[in-house]
Formats: structure tokens, C-alpha cells, sequence
């Protein structure tokens, strides 16, 4: 039988660290999860604090672990703009690096094309491929360059 009205605050607390024991969650998507069963945002604010003081939640393991799930397909642009999405704050942001990109973009594009382009519109198309997972125009060009090389 559902319960009508808002959670209790161990109710409250229970729920949060159930979410947590799933995965790590950015606070933002924790609250917004949370809202609707709060009794108010000042005791939502209350848990989520206790939550991240007692290093239940952390914005950086979030980011760590997204970072991971998202970097097998996509590169550091399109990460960034995942977390910013998630309410991650700028300097954690900031520190998702470009490091590997290059490496990266290449194992998706050899998992996606099994053979080299050869021709400039099958070069385009990849292009577009990479830049659309959010890889920068370096890599993308550094990758595609050469025709007779698509090692390189």
C-alpha cells in the first residue's frame, strides 16, 4: 500500500542511500530524485549535507565513475557537457582531461569501421562520426589525416 505525503526524515535518508548502494549520483540528480518525497527543500538540503559530510556523497566519485562509463564512447567535449548536465561543479569539470583521446577515438572508430576510408567522403563521415561523440577537430584531423596511413 503507498503511503500519501511526504517521507519522514530516516524515510528520507533510507531512500537516498538505496539510490547510492545502486551507484553514485551527482547531488543535483540526487535531489531532484528526492524532492518530491521531502518534507521540505530545507530538510532535503539538511540530508543531502549529512550525506556529503559523511562521504555518502561525493560530486567527485560521480564524475570518476561517469567519466569511466562515458569515456569508451565518447570524447572529453561531450563528457564535460554530460557532467555540467548532471549539476557537476566547474572545477571537477575542469579537471576531465583530453589525456588518451587520441586513443580512444581511434579503438571507436576501429570498433565502428572495420576497414580504412578510402575515400574523402568516407574520410567526412567519420568525421562527423567522431565529432558528434564530442571529440575536438585535433584529434579528429591528427586521426583521419592521411589517406594511405589510417594508423596515424
Amino acid at each position: 500500500m503507498a503511503k500519501d505525503g511526504p517521507d519522514t526524515a530516516v524515510e528520507l535518508r533510507a531512500r537516498a542511500l538505496r539510490l547510492l548502494a545502486r551507484r553514485e549520483h551527482a547531488r543535483a540528480e540526487l535531489a531532484r530524485k528526492l524532492a518530491p518525497r521531502a518534507e521540505s527543500p530545507e530538510a532535503l538540503g539538511e540530508l543531502l549535507d549529512a550525506l556529503e559530510q559523511g562521504k555518502q556523497l561525493s560530486e567527485a566519485r560521480y564524475a570518476e565513475a561517469r567519466v569511466r562509463q562515458l569515456s569508451r564512447k565518447y570524447g572529453a567535449a561531450r563528457i564535460r557537457r554530460d557532467l555540467k548536465a548532471s549539476g557537476v561543479g566547474g572545477d571537477i569539470i575542469d579537471r576531465v582531461s583530453g589525456e588518451g583521446e587520441l586513443e580512444r577515438a581511434r579503438a571507436i572508430l576501429e570498433r565502428k569501421y572495420r576497414t580504412p576510408a578510402t575515400s574523402r567522403e568516407e574520410r567526412a563521415r567519420r568525421m562527423r562520426f567522431l565529432q558528434s561523440r564530442g571529440f575536438s577537430s585535433d584529434v579528429i584531423f591528427r586521426l583521419l589525416s592521411s589517406r594511405a596511413d589510417p594508423e596515424r
